[in-house]
């Protein structure tokens, strides 16, 4: 299925019922009086997260969305019927935005959260509801409101904890399969990843994170070059980032780009589409370590720390073999559980 992240749609409220002009007729009873009843409101629009769904390619096919009106009123004094709810089911991490003015009309977050987008129309009153002392027959009603009508720009971002980073090919996608039950496609060329994944690392039962993949950086991507940098408003929500770099170049295994170059690349990207997201905590992850022999690794990891200036964490891996993924996982897991007690703290 095609990842979809962005849609535009249009809902439109009903409109509410109009109120009912009628006079009470019964035998016996000359001159009744007013019985027209009140018409009954529109239905509104309501976004729904619902958990099952991960991208809003449905909204491809469907970009109307219509409320059902109010009933008119009717004699006896009866009331009409207020016309349904529509429901529009959405993945949570869905922002919703007015398409004209492009103000946040809200988020969808937790699955079964509910926002209503339009509000359906008021009613119209009955002539019964215009009678008095000096006006017994009133021939008055009103017609009732129209529902809101909007243009809305839906905007998904993943709900994730760990985001990977890196330039095509540093192994990011096979390092998802490593660790989660995720099936990312995986090959020896540029751009096998061309949307964003997901994938649920356990630890323990209790315990557990989850990972977003997104499509490789590469320079110029801020401009267009690649796939761009769109897909890197997925890691707006993750509360740390994994870089992952091939190291296989510097110990001479395989013929590629400078990974000191390709790390500082990534960096500028990033602080080109977010300096927020950018200043964000990250961990330098040296992979493909399966290509290096065991006595050259601490020279690669040398040279790679020296040429970045780099003072953060640092741990390498081999996402092919699995070596080294379990003890960073791990360590992910516990530094998560301490940012979350932090956060709890801070209030």
């Amino acid at each position: 299925m095609k990842f979809v992240d962005e849609a535009v749609i249009s809902v439109e409220a009903g409109n509410g019922g109009s109120g009912c002009l009628s006079f009470r007729r019964e035998k016996y009873i000359p001159k009744g009086g007013p019985d027209g009843g009140d018409g009954g409101d529109g239905g509104d629009v309501v976004l729904v997260t619902d958990g099952g769904l991960n991208t809003l390619v449905d909204f491809r096919y469907k970009r109307r969305f219509r409320a059902e009106s109010g009933r008119s009123g009717a004699g006896s004094d009866c009331t009409g019927r207020r016309g349904a709810d529509i429901e529009v089911r959405v993945p949570a991490g869905t922002q919703v935005y007015d398409a004209e003015s492009g103000v946040l009309l809200g988020e969808l977050l937790g699955d079964g959260e509910r926002l209503t987008v339009a509000r359906g129309g008021a009613h119209g009153l009955g002539n019964a509801r215009f009678k008095s002392s000096t006006n017994r027959a009133p021939r008055k009603t009103t017609p009732g409101k129209p529902g809101e009508l909007r243009r809305l720009r839906l905007e998904l971002k993943l709900l994730a904890d760990v985001g990977l980073l890196g330039v095509p090919n540093a192994g990011k996608s096979t390092f998802l399969r490593a660790v989660s039950a995720a099936r990312p496609k995986v090959a020896d060329y540029p751009f096998t990843t061309l949307h964003p994944g997901l994938g649920v690392v356990r630890v323990a039962n209790d315990r557990s994170f989850v990972v977003a993949d997104i499509p490789g950086l590469i320079e110029g991507a801020a401009d267009g070059a690649g796939l761009g940098t769109r897909f890197l408003r997925h890691l707006s929500r993750t509360r740390l980032l994994l870089h992952l770099v091939d190291v296989a170049s510097l110990a001479g295994i395989a013929s590629g780009g400078n990974p000191v170059a390709e790390v500082n690349v990534v960096v500028r990207e990033l602080e080109q589409f977010s300096p927020e997201l950018a200043g964000r905590e990250r961990w330098l992850v040296l992979n493909k370590l399966d290509l290096v022999a065991p006595e050259a690794r601490a020279g690669v990891r040398a040279t790679l720390l020296r040429g970045l200036r780099w003072g953060g964490p640092v741990h390498e891996i081999s996402a092919l073999s699995g070596e080294g993924c379990a003890a960073l996982c791990a360590a992910l897991m516990t530094r998560l559980e301490a940012l979350a007690r932090k956060r709890d703290d801070d209030g």
